[in-house]
């Protein structure tokens, strides 16, 4: 009876502590002023509409969104952000009053990180920006793999520089948040090998000490490319090329397969140099982005990311084969009506574990084919060398995007977590791990559940259309 009393009594106190560490995260947000650049893209949605949901007491949150001006910025802020169905549950909350809430909260910054002081022309907005902001969170970036080296250098390279420099300037400023990738750690061919969390050290290349990386010599060795390509007249269809090629050569001379990861890597390095000892510093390294799982709602996506071209391929019956490691576990299935019955009928795919696999499947399956396709159309006339040319032109595209995700799909690397292991630890201490608002523990997810009836229905709501 004492004991049952005893427990009794605790229970109410037990569950105010846990109601005062639950408002923590909250507290964390409340009156503060965030910063946040890429305001435009996925994560940087989520992030704004999470926090204007979790702690509406936000003091202001400034986007930085490109434009020509903040009028043309606060547009766009309402087309692609504000109006998307992601917002839905905070504008019921708010009702009627959700514009006038959002206009006191949210401001719209015309601006871009890959130039100094991001852009911003107004000498008053900047000063009142570095007098007020207290978290700066990084997401802008390129995400194309083979993208012009000179604009994946200026965005994710040279922007990291561009922002330091700016966070060093506000003077409340108490930690900025840099999203990276996990694959800045380049191709992992080792079966199972662990990429540990570490922070790369400046000049430091994939190739360890055959080589050393420079970025002032990138920078340089750019502008020369450039001005030797303006020198012969290249039209900008040829600069382009030019700049991407130059891009993927420069990234795999060091050890990169992409220009995306290698540009990426370097902004990690320009960070840690120019905050340290200046302004806290956090790098996410995100492995691949999907859609929303509880919060606001399951499902929310925008754009096919990199899992989905391949379930959308799959969806539609357009995907007879694909590259990956035979461990590597893909929970999709084909187009389904509302009845549970197949829009479309799909055939058995085709795994193939390595680029010989798929070079020799490619070559019995298209590519004689189409050799044979080239003699008819010098024999048989106009029409069929039409066709020779736009299917010759869809093989080409083929082996690209193959190259392209071959290290990814091949990838045999386990990432060490144990930094967000020990958050999360120290989470569930508090008391807080049954709390979805903040829930982070991959273990608590119902993985199959979440891609079915929350990812792939996302894709069919927001994205795929069948055609």
């Amino acid at each position: 009876m004492v004991l049952a009393s005893a427990v009794a009594s605790a229970v109410p106190h037990f569950l105010a502590k846990k109601m005062e560490l639950a408002s923590a995260v909250p507290h964390f947000l409340k009156e503060k002023t965030i910063l946040i650049t890429g305001a435009s893209g996925f994560i940087a949605k989520v992030f704004v509409e999470k926090v204007l949901r979790v702690e509406p007491n936000v003091k202001k949150l400034y986007l930085l969104i490109r434009a020509p001006n903040n009028d043309s910025a606060t547009q766009r802020l309402h087309n692609e952000v504000i109006g998307k169905d992601l917002f839905r549950v905070l504008r019921d909350k708010w009702g009627a009053n959700f514009g006038s809430f959002i206009s006191k909260k949210v401001i719209a910054i015309a601006g871009d990180i890959s130039c100094e002081n991001l852009g911003l022309r107004d000498d008053h907005l900047r000063r009142e920006m570095m007098e007020e902001i207290d978290y700066i969170i990084n997401t802008a970036a390129t995400t194309t793999f083979d993208e012009r080296y000179d604009i994946a250098m200026a965005i994710n390279s040279m922007g990291a520089i561009h922002v330091s420099n700016f966070a060093k300037k506000c003077c409340k400023i108490k930690l900025l948040v840099h999203v990276s990738t996990a694959y800045v750690c380049g191709e992992i061919e080792k079966e199972e090998q662990v990429v540990l969390e570490k922070p790369f050290e400046m000049g430091e290349t994939l190739k360890g000490i055959t080589s050393k990386l420079d970025i002032e010599v990138e920078n340089k060795l750019l502008k020369e490319k450039i001005d030797q390509l303006q020198s012969h007249n290249a039209d900008e269809e040829a600069i382009k090329n030019a700049m991407k090629d130059f891009g993927t050569e420069r990234a795999k001379l060091h050890g990169w397969p992409n220009t995306y990861v290698f540009t990426k890597a370097m902004g990690e390095m320009l960070f840690v140099q120019e905050l340290k000892n200046n302004v806290p510093l956090i790098v996410i390294r995100p492995t691949m982005v999907t859609s929303t799982f509880k919060q606001p709602f399951p499902g929310w996506i925008e754009g096919l990311r990199t899992l989905d071209t391949l379930i959308a391929a799959y969806a539609k019956g357009r995907l007879n084969c694909f590259l990956g490691h035979p461990s590597t576990i893909l929970d999709v299935k084909p187009w389904i009506n509302e009845f549970g019955k197949p829009v479309i009928v799909i055939k058995k795919v085709t795994t193939l574990t390595s680029m010989a696999k798929f070079r020799r499947y490619m070559m019995i399956r298209y590519v004689l084919p189409l050799k044979v396709l080239n003699l008819a159309s010098r024999i048989l006339g106009k029409h069929y060398k039409d066709v020779y040319k736009d299917n010759k032109r869809k093989l080409k595209t083929v082996f690209r995007v193959v190259e392209l995700y071959r290290p990814y799909a091949l990838f045999k690397g386990i990432f060490n977590d144990s930094n967000t292991k020990n958050l999360e630890k120290n989470y569930s201490k508090l008391g807080m791990d049954d709390d979805d608002e903040f829930n982070f523990d991959p273990k608590s997810i119902d993985w199959k559940d979440y891609m079915m009836n929350a990812h792939v229905s996302g894709l069919m709501k927001y994205v795929i259309k069948v055609s």
